[in-house]
């Protein structure tokens, strides 16, 4: 009993319960509304049209007055009388003295009256007091005499039990229909949305692995698991690169500090003269500056990938950056025997960082002078900017061993390098953070290839310009 009590109360506090019951008051509001309305209508018209038949016959009736008399006046009212309906009909004196007609008894005074209204009535054949409705309508006579003619509205009366009794078995419909389905609705929101909050217990107890159940109906709730799991994948992606990031650090790291060790260590045990001493000196401060090299790149990946670096963001345009970059590595091509070429379109404006695209372009131009140059293929790096739609190309190509197919996804993670670059000089950092640069600006980092070589392309989202609105002329 306590549990299923329980469970009723959980049912009536969640919020699909609330809307269906406001919903379901509201809809009975318009019902009754709409309900009333067509009653009211119905009993206008059915009164209309009584009214109309009652001026019908007192025109009538008065015509064959004025053309016949008093004779000929009890004579139709007589014969009308006699014959089954509703119209009701009397003839009095000026002193109220019945003459003919089938009205029994009328409440003091009525007769008297003139003009349009309802009333109690008997009939003469009615053995029974018990009085009845009806509209009258009371005419005055040339030589004071009176006419009555009405109708019953027993009809009318019979039509608003009816309407009434439709009334209250719709009203009763809607609520227990209303009732009915919201209690389906809500049972059935409420176990979609106690599945997901049973995952989210097993995620929060460490399964990351847990996803939502997607219904395939494309509604709001589908919408918030779609969501919720493309944030759990983002999150286990980070976590997974966390524990990369981790795992690479105690690898990757763990060299250079044993290298520099080593050497304050053979410094300390083997040199013996002033310029031993700063030469181990220095080996061990240029080893120094590399370990901060990669805990400054490792800093700024985790600041791109956190959006912490939005803050200055700014309109500018890429074509520049691109060419102010390319000319600081021209000199550095030249001197490593390659041919550096720069194709550069005009007009490129994004928004975003100047100096995380510099610093991107300046890996990536690295990477080529460091992989490209290195091959008895003909040598030569390109660097170009265009449009293309709605975004910037930025392209890099270099004609070296290229990256295989296979890992160019993997490159683009941290502390990751191939076993052909191993021999040289890096850290496996520079497309990582090319690749979080793109990601901070909305674009993506492709890696194809050039055959020969590698070719690198930075697609960033170009920025919405407005054109001004030319001054309108006015007429001379």
């Amino acid at each position: 009993m306590n549990a299923s009590m329980t469970a009723l109360g959980k049912l009536v506090r969640t919020t699909a319960f609330k809307l269906s019951f406001a919903y379901l008051f509201i809809f009975t509001i318009f019902a009754f509304v709409g309900l009333g309305y067509v009653a009211w209508n119905a009993q206008r018209l059915l009164t209309n049209q009584f009214i109309s038949t009652i001026e019908s016959e007192i025109n009538s009736l008065s015509d064959q007055y004025r053309f016949g008399g008093l004779r000929r006046l009890v004579n139709i009212v007589e014969r009308r009388s006699r014959a089954p309906g509703a119209m009701l009909y009397l003839v009095t004196t000026e002193a109220g003295e019945r003459v003919a007609g089938n009205v029994g008894a009328l409440p003091p005074g009525v007769i008297g009256r003139t003009g349009q209204f309802e009333t109690l009535y008997n009939r003469t054949d009615e053995t029974e007091a018990r009085p009845d409705m009806a509209i009258v309508r009371v005419y005055l006579l040339p030589g004071g005499f009176r006419l009555l003619v009405g109708r019953d509205i027993e009809e009318r009366r019979r039509l608003q039990e009816v309407i009434y009794r439709a009334f209250g078995y719709s009203l009763l419909f809607i609520v227990v229909l209303g009732c009915v389905g919201g209690w389906f609705i809500t049972r059935r929101v409420l176990k979609r949305v106690d599945d997901m909050t049973e995952i989210t217990r097993h995620i929060m107890a460490g399964d990351l692995g847990g996803r939502l159940k997607i219904a395939g109906t494309g509604d709001e709730l589908d919408r918030l698991a779609q969501n919720l799991n493309d944030m759990l994948d983002r999150m286990g992606e980070l976590m997974r690169g966390m524990q990369e990031v981790s795992d690479n650090i105690a690898h990757d790291l763990k060299t250079p500090l044993t290298r520099l060790r080593n050497k304050a260590d053979e410094a300390l045990r083997t040199a013996s003269t002033p310029d031993e001493l700063k030469s181990a000196l220095e080996a061990t401060i240029e080893e120094s500056d590399n370990l901060i090299r990669i805990f400054n790149a490792l800093l700024m990946i985790a600041r791109l990938e956190a959006g912490n670096a939005r803050d200055g963001l700014a309109d500018f345009d890429a074509a520049e950056a691109v060419r102010d970059v390319a000319e600081l590595y021209d000199a550095l091509a030249e001197e490593a025997g390659v041919s550096l070429e720069v194709s550069v379109e005009d007009d490129l404006p994004i928004h975003g960082s100047r100096e995380l695209l510099g610093q991107a372009m300046a890996n990536l131009l690295d990477n080529a002078l460091k992989y490209g140059a290195s091959t008895g293929a003909p040598q030569g790096i390109s660097v170009s900017a265009h449009r293309n739609g709605g975004e910037v190309r930025i392209v890099v190509a270099d004609r070296g061993p290229g990256i295989p197919e296979a890992e160019r996804g993997r490159v683009l993670e941290r502390f990751v390098r191939l076993e052909t670059a191993r021999s040289r000089p890096g850290f496996g950092l520079g497309l990582s953070l090319a690749a979080a640069v793109a990601r901070l600006h909305g674009g993506t980092l492709l890696l194809e290839d050039n055959e020969p070589g590698l070719r690198v392309i930075l697609a960033l989202p170009l920025k919405a310009v407005e054109l001004p609105q030319a001054p309108l002329q006015s007429a001379a």
